[in-house]
């Protein structure tokens, strides 16, 4: 017995070493933490619970039978997030280079499983250099596990990537179908073919950080949600973001009791809008003014700047927020924005989370650019996705409406539940001077007369009361009760069952 329980703790204790002690130093030398002491940041004290420590490989080609380490390249189980249960893998790049073996990819898939059966979500701490070379294509075939189940739990129980080191290959396309991607700046990249091939193959040179560092996906691709500094902030952000989010689909979002108000009133926001409606405001303002304790956790943040993503908390519950930024583009619609916009909205709706949309949107972005790119399809996934929500859906329109953008921005048309507007709302197929040129193309050579009509347009047109006598706004309110009017409205929605006709699934304009 003495022999079996020596020979067990002479186990744990290589499979806690990984690589060894010289590539550990080598890891803590990039500024990178080991797979190891993530979780222990990640997760609360003496919470996890770790599976598979024994697992090996099983390759024997390259003489691989002779270079085993218990775990092989990923730590794997379950533990919590203040107090709430999660399953986590860290890969080990200490081991192999953290590349994914047949055994390193069972290992994951099997907590993946536990997690789709208990209700809770999944988290992936990535560090790997892609496929096990010497596999071959038991590599694939497990890669290919990982994304059958990834598919599965889609929708089921949230499922985030933090990206902490290389990520090549195949090793992308697991993160890339989880909800959520955070990266780490300097240290970790993402993209299918690394910078040596793009040379052999287009002659072009390119960094790993210029083709697919942190501060690349986080504002030219928008593949990456947030970038962090370094893998301590990241983890420690990633805790805080967890709060927002339910176990699973069929929980309510988390309750966390505030001392803020439900009625405060915010005197500050009556003069938001400027007098010129030509004239930028920040819309970020608007949002942490209304929100618990001004927190919100905005996603994206530097990728598609004219539209605001993000989650926050109303009365304690968690609230998904969708809104224009008159600071970038005057908050037009793009191509980009709408899918951001979009594949947060499908989130928040899979998962129960309300969605609060603020509106301040002058129509889509014109141009042939836009055009050329498809933005009717990929402006009709921000529709789509709008109005296949079933969450409560509570608008608040804060200046301009325009045309096709108004019925998008989760209108009354689309099931809205419940839509405000300010005094300072306009409502409209467009502008007014851009609708007086249509209207009397006549007097375009008379600037008096254009002038003239504009201000009949604007006076008869551009005001929310048009739209409030048709029903399509449900009050008119003051700024300063934003706040208040919000949480009433979703105070009222809790109880919300909506379902959409039974079908396998929808056909989305991908």
């Amino acid at each position: 017995m003495q022999e079996i329980i020596a020979e067990l703790e002479e186990r744990r204790k290589r499979a806690r070493l990984g690589g060894g002690q010289k590539r550990i130093d080598s890891q803590h030398a990039k500024g990178k933490l080991t797979a190891r002491e993530r979780i222990d940041v990640f997760l609360d004290q003496d919470s996890f619970e770790e599976w598979d420590m024994f697992v090996e490989h099983r390759c024997t080609e390259f003489e691989m039978q002779e270079t085993q380490t218990p775990g092989d390249g990923v730590v794997t189980g379950h533990g919590t997030v203040n107090g709430r249960l999660v399953f986590v893998f860290s890969q080990d790049f200490t081991v192999f280079g953290g590349s994914l073996s047949e055994s390193h990819a069972n290992k994951i898939c099997k907590i993946m499983d536990q997690a789709m059966k208990v209700g809770a979500p999944v988290i992936g701490l990535n560090d790997s250099g892609g496929a096990r070379i010497q596999e071959g294509v038991d590599s694939l075939a497990g890669y290919a596990e990982v994304f059958q189940r990834n598919v599965l739990a889609s929708g089921v129980v949230p499922q985030i990537s933090m990206i902490m080191g290389p990520c090549a290959g195949g090793a992308v396309y697991s993160p890339s179908m989880t909800d959520f991607i955070f990266m780490v700046e300097d240290t970790s990249y993402m993209f299918v073919t690394g910078p040596d091939v793009v040379k052999t193959v287009t002659h072009e040179t390119v960094t790993a950080e210029e083709l697919g560092g942190a501060i690349t996906h986080t504002t030219k691709s928008g593949v990456a949600d947030r970038a962090f500094v370094n893998d301590m902030e990241a983890l420690l952000y990633l805790r805080r973001f967890i709060d927002f989010l339910p176990a699973n689909n069929t929980e309510q979002p988390p309750h966390r009791p505030t001392p803020d108000a439900h009625d405060r009133i915010e005197m500050s926001l009556d003069t938001l809008i400027p007098d010129n409606a030509n004239k930028p405001y920040d819309m970020k303002e608007l949002i942490t003014k209304v929100v618990d304790e001004g927190d919100f956790f905005e996603l994206q943040p530097n990728y598609a700047g004219n539209i605001l993503i993000g989650f926050a908390r109303m009365e304690g519950s968690t609230v998904g927020v969708v809104a224009n930024q008159p600071m970038v583009l005057a908050g037009c619609l793009d191509i980009n924005a709408s899918k951001k916009a979009a594949r947060f909205v499908r989130y928040c709706d899979a998962f129960n989370i309300p969605i609060i949309t603020l509106v301040d949107v002058p129509g889509f972005l014109p141009g042939t650019s836009q055009e050329h790119n498809g933005i009717i399809k990929h402006g009709a996934k921000l529709l789509f996705a709008y109005a296949e929500a079933t969450v409560p859906k509570v608008t608040v329109i804060t200046r301009k409406a325009y045309g096709g953008a108004y019925d998008v921005m989760s209108s009354k048309h689309l099931r809205g539940d419940v839509n405000f507007a300010w005094p300072s709302a306009e409502i409209a197929v467009m502008g007014p001077k851009g609708a007086v040129e249509i209207i009397f193309r006549g007097d375009i050579g008379d600037a008096d007369k254009i002038a003239k009509r504009t201000e009949e347009y604007r006076t008869r047109f551009a005001n929310p009361f048009i739209a409030g006598a048709r029903g399509f706004i449900d009050d008119v309110i003051m700024p300063h009760a934003t706040r208040k009017r919000l949480c009433k409205s979703l105070r009222m929605l809790k109880t919300k069952n909506l379902q959409n006709p039974w079908k396998k699934h929808d056909n989305i304009p991908l």
